[in-house]
C-alpha cells in the first residue's frame, strides 16, 4: 500500500512538472526559449521600437521563456520581405510597404501606430525651389519606390501635375539609405532628398540644403502614421498571446517616450550610432524631435485616403481596400 501511495506520489509530482514547462514564459517542449525577433529602421519614426530594446519592455511582457532579438532595416521592401519569410515576427514599418505588400495578397496585419509627421522634402544648396513647377526635371531620392515617403512626396506634386519618369513624367527617382543623402547632396547626385528624421535635420545641418516642403505641409504629413507596428495573420492565429505582449510592450514604449522626452532621445542618439555608426548631434535630435509625435493608435481613414492615392500614382496595381489590413482588437485590451 505504501508503495502504491508512493507511486501515484511520484506520478503526481512527473505531472505537475510538464505542466509547469511552459509557465512564467514561452518555453517549447524540449525546455528550449522561444525566439522572437522584431525588426525597425533606424530612424526617428521607430523610436518606439529603440526604446522597448533598450528599456527591456518585450522582455519583460514575454517572460524568460522567450528570447528577443531585434533586425534593423534601411527600407520597407527588405522589411516586408523578412516579414513574409519568417525571418522577423512583428516590427515598425511604414504604411506604405504595408499596403503595397497586403494588397498583391502578403499575409500583414497593422496592429498598432507608432509615430506619426517627420518626413520632410529638402532641395540641396544652390537648387532653387521658388514654386510647385521648380520640381520638373530635378532628381529626387526616397528610401524606396512606393515607400510611405515616397507617396507622400508623390501625392503632393501630383496635384500640380508634376509626376516621376516611372509614370510618364519628368522628375528622376533615385532610392538609397537616408543616412547617405548627405553625401550624395554634396557630390551633387541628387537634387532633392525626400528623408525621414532624423536625417532630414542631419542634411540641413551638414549641407546647408533648405526645407522646401515641411513635415506639415507634405500630403498626410498630420494624420498619416509614419510607421505602424506589423504582424502577420499566421501569427495573430497561433500566438494571440505573444502579440497581445508585444502591443502592451509597445504602449509601454509609447508612454515613457511621452513622460520622458530627454531620455528617449539619448536612447535614439545610442540605438542609431550602434546600428549605422553615426553618432547624432542633440541639436539635431531636438530639432527632428519637434517634427513627429508618437501614438500607439492608428487611423485607419487616413490609411485609406493615402492607399487610394498609392493606387492613383500606380503603385498598386488594384484599387485597394484594407477593411481586412488592421487588427486594432489588441490596443482595446
Amino acid at each position: 500500500m505504501k508503495k502504491a501511495s508512493l507511486f501515484l506520489a511520484v506520478l503526481i509530482t512527473f505531472a505537475m512538472l510538464l505542466a509547469g514547462c511552459g509557465a512564467g514564459g514561452s518555453s517549447t517542449a524540449s525546455g528550449e526559449k522561444e525566439k522572437i525577433v522584431i525588426g525597425y529602421f533606424p530612424n526617428i519614426n521607430h523610436v518606439p521600437a529603440m526604446v522597448a530594446k533598450d528599456q527591456g519592455y518585450f522582455e519583460q511582457q514575454l517572460g524568460d521563456g522567450t528570447t528577443i532579438e531585434y533586425k534593423t532595416f534601411a527600407e520597407g521592401g527588405s522589411f516586408m520581405t523578412a516579414l513574409k519569410t519568417g525571418e522577423i515576427d512583428a516590427g515598425l514599418v511604414g504604411p506604405g510597404p504595408a499596403m503595397n505588400n497586403y494588397s498583391t495578397g502578403a499575409d500583414v496585419k497593422i496592429i498598432a501606430g507608432a509615430s506619426t509627421g517627420g518626413t520632410v522634402v529638402l532641395a540641396r544648396k544652390g537648387v532653387e525651389i521658388n514654386s510647385v513647377e521648380d520640381f520638373a526635371g530635378k532628381t529626387f531620392i526616397t528610401p524606396g519606390v512606393g515607400c510611405t515617403h515616397d507617396v507622400q512626396y508623390e501625392t503632393y506634386l501630383e496635384a500640380e501635375g508634376i509626376t516621376s519618369q516611372r509614370i510618364g513624367g519628368t522628375m528622376k527617382h533615385l532610392t538609397g539609405q537616408p543616412a547617405q543623402y548627405a553625401a550624395m547632396l554634396k557630390a551633387g547626385k541628387v537634387d532633392i532628398a525626400v528623408a525621414p528624421e532624423p536625417w532630414a535635420a542631419v542634411i540641413e545641418k551638414e549641407t546647408g540644403a533648405e526645407v522646401v516642403i515641411g513635415w506639415d505641409e507634405v500630403s498626410f504629413g498630420e494624420t498619416l502614421p509614419a510607421s505602424v507596428m506589423v504582424t502577420s495573420g499566421k501569427m495573430i492565429e497561433e500566438k494571440p498571446e505573444t502579440v497581445q505582449k508585444i502591443i502592451n510592450a509597445h504602449k509601454d514604449a509609447v508612454k515613457f517616450i511621452k513622460e520622458n522626452p530627454e531620455d528617449a532621445q539619448e536612447i535614439t542618439i545610442k540605438d542609431i550610432k550602434e546600428t549605422t555608426g553615426q553618432e547624432l548631434e542633440k541639436d539635431v535630435v531636438e530639432l527632428a524631435w519637434d517634427r513627429i509625435g508618437f501614438t500607439y493608435e492608428v487611423d485607419a481613414q487616413a490609411i485609406q485616403d493615402f492607399s487610394d492615392s498609392s493606387y492613383a500614382l500606380k503603385f498598386l496595381k488594384d484599387k485597394p481596400d484594407f477593411k481586412t489590413l488592421i487588427d486594432d482588437s489588441f490596443l482595446k485590451n
